[in-house]
């Protein structure tokens, strides 16, 4: 039923993809496996095509650039598979792998073991050495954001307690890491977003908008895993719980909520040019690239 309420959503975003997606996935297979990677995990991450995820939120990167945003992508959907990855939920070694990454980001050097570490510190190099020190800040906050979402729903899990549906939307734009890809924009696209426009109240609400449409398509494409694994950590487990209806009636509901959301999209695009204009698109295409992708990637199937 999930997958069929995903295709009658109607996205007007048009798609997107980096004439170089294809040729740096093949870069990121070698990479990973330089940086030590199992060779069965490196082969599901294959099969997953993170690279092109990357290729169609930021269609203008040259190829080096698009490695980098990829490497980082791949990165963080190793360290969501490995703060998932116990049947029962262990904060502290969540909290210990979150802390290790942003003394990494933060300082160039932190603790966080093995190939996950390794490949962190060669990810982020080339960001730190060229982007200004605006940016880094800006970037660190998201991925911090992102982590601190990813232990409270760690924390959630082990404990037990299922978040309302108010409470799991604001958690869920951290744990999304939506925040993470729309810091990347300047990078990728050689823009420099200013920090007033960064600011601006109105690219926040539109930001955040992206992030929950994108966050919401999600749950509904992986509502039957997240029914067997998540705690109670989707929305349409959150409606469904809070009204006391069965899934299929939240999941409709949760579909309404998604399109009625989409529609009010156009209306909140703020129109300050320049820079803003890029960093929107990014924002768009956030949501497209993460439906486009979501559908084909072996990592839903």
């Amino acid at each position: 039923m999930m997958p069929t309420i995903c295709f009658t959503l109607d996205c007007p975003i048009n798609p997107t993809m980096s004439v170089y997606a294809d040729e740096v996935q093949d870069w990121v297979g070698e990479w990973t496996r330089r940086h030590g990677l199992p060779a069965e995990l490196a082969d599901r991450l294959a099969e997953g095509g993170i690279a092109r995820y990357a290729g169609r939120l930021y269609p203008d990167a040259t190829p080096d650039d698009l490695k980098i945003v990829a490497a980082l992508f791949t990165w963080f959907f190793l360290a969501d598979d490995e703060c998932d990855r116990a049947s029962v939920p262990e904060p502290d070694r969540v909290r210990a792998l979150v802390n290790g990454a942003l003394d990494l980001l933060e300082t160039g050097s932190g603790a966080v073991d093995g190939p996950l570490g390794s490949m962190l510190a060669d990810a982020w190099q080339e960001p730190r050495r060229r982007m200004p020190a605006r940016w880094r800040a800006r970037f660190v906050s998201a991925v911090e954001h992102h982590l601190r979402g990813v232990v409270v729903e760690a924390r959630n899990k082990a404990s037990g307690y299922r978040p309302g549906i108010a409470e799991y939307i604001r958690l869920r734009r951290a744990t999304s890491a939506a925040y993470v890809a729309h810091a990347l924009v300047d990078f990728a696209a050689g823009v420099s977003v200013p920090e007033g426009v960064w600011r601006h109240p109105a690219v926040r609400a539109y930001s955040a908008v992206g992030n929950d449409l994108l966050s919401w398509f999600n749950d509904l494409l992986s509502l039957d895993r997240d029914a067997a694994t998540s705690g109670g950590h989707n929305l349409v487990l959150a409606v469904a719980t809070e009204a006391g209806v069965p899934l299929e009636v939240a999941a409709e509901r949760v579909r309404d909520l998604w399109q009625e959301t989409m529609s009010r999209l156009p209306g909140l695009r703020p129109a300050l040019g320049g820079p803003a204009d890029r960093y929107i698109d990014g924002v768009d295409w956030a949501i497209r690239g993460t439906i486009d992708w979501s559908l084909e990637s072996a990592r839903y199937r």
